[in-house]
């Protein structure tokens, strides 16, 4: 793949902020089966996370909702965070939103039919004729999936600007009339946000994107993903998912690198998705990497929780505000089972 410039990267979060203390103590009085949640409830003290931005006031999660009213509070956060996190980077990128030859939008916490895309677009001035590519099912691995496809795309047609917009809402997925342990561990953890980047085919911007890569394990559905049920969706988490990661990223990541025509020792920094405490430290022992060696991707996990696919935008915002080291892959997790990977390199 020919260099593809990285031009600008902007995060949003929903105004409502919940501290962990006050998410276990909803959950130990809304939960149904209070003898799983006192088994389970540890999980939010191990978390290592401090706070989480909602799409909705932390009482709005004590409540039943069914699935409609779920997917309308999606609708209404999701066009909000779009319209943020794109005026940003756009603004970043130098550019009119006139100037937005195309849109991939990645979003899997709720169903838009016009698409973000479509409904957001000439809010905020998109052309009527601008190329949109709007992708469901990625989940986690949404962050850097999504941004290698526009990345693809953007080379693909040299001189157009392509806008990367990934929306989460994860939190509207919590369920505290579940029997399913699962639910208990989506409480401690989700949180909600958004991500939106512009890319141009060529070197310089922020950094150069050179290539990306995809592993998709065989017999490993079941991992990761959602149920769709009738009060809403809910989270398929397999307590294998970090020792799997331990036993198979190093291979995935160096099928990826060979790709690439590199080698893993190459790469200067890894800037991963931060998918639980224990996600990190599986990643950490996979590659080789030195424990806490992902302080970024830890700090990420406390301040915003795990948001699925934008979060590692957050992590990849912090690591360039600190400066970029010349070469660093991406990599995140999400259902199929899958890890996605992004080589970028400093302008």
């Amino acid at each position: 793949m020919q260099p593809c410039s990285l031009l600008s990267l902007a995060t949003a979060v929903p105004p409502f902020v919940i501290g962990q203390a006050e998410a276990k103590e909803i959950g130990r009085r809304a939960f149904r089966r209070k003898g799983l949640f006192d088994k389970l409830a540890g999980v939010f003290d191990n978390a290592a996370i401090a706070q989480r931005h909602l799409v909705a006031p932390p009482d709005w999660y004590e409540t039943p909702h069914g699935w409609a009213e779920r997917n309308a509070v999606y609708l209404e956060a999701s066009e909000k965070l779009f319209e943020e996190a794109a005026r940003a980077a756009i603004d970043r990128a130098g550019l009119a939103p006139g100037e937005i030859d195309g849109v991939v939008t990645v979003s899997t916490t709720g169903i838009a039919t016009p698409s973000l895309d479509a409904r957001v677009g000439p809010r905020i001035g998109l052309r009527d004729d601008v190329r949109r590519a709007p992708v469901f099912g990625l989940g986690c691995a949404g962050g850097v999936s999504g941004l290698a496809l526009a990345s693809r795309l953007a080379v693909s047609d040299p001189g157009s600007n392509w806008l990367f917009v990934t929306v989460e809402t994860c939190s509207i997925s919590i369920r505290l009339e579940s029997d399913d342990p699962a639910a208990i561990v989506a409480t401690a953890l989700f949180g909600d946000g958004a991500a939106a980047a512009v890319v141009r085919a060529g070197n310089g911007g922020l950094a150069s994107i050179m290539g990306s890569g995809e592993k998709l394990w065989p017999d490993t559905l079941g991992i990761m993903g959602w149920r769709v049920e009738d009060p809403g969706l809910a989270v398929v988490f397999d307590r294998a998912i970090p020792p799997f990661i331990e036993a198979e990223l190093a291979a995935a990541v160096d099928a990826m690198c060979a790709d690439l025509r590199i080698a893993r020792e190459d790469i200067d920094r890894f800037c991963c998705h931060p998918g639980g405490v224990k996600v990190i430290d599986a990643i950490e022992t996979a590659l080789e990497l030195h424990q806490g060696e992902l302080n970024i991707e830890r700090e990420v996990l406390r301040d915003y929780g795990n948001m699925s696919a934008p979060t590692v935008m957050f992590a990849l915002d912090r690591l360039i505000d600190r400066g970029l080291p010349d070469r660093v892959m991406m990599t995140a997790f999400g259902p199929g089972f899958t890890c996605a990977g992004l080589l970028l390199e400093a302008a």
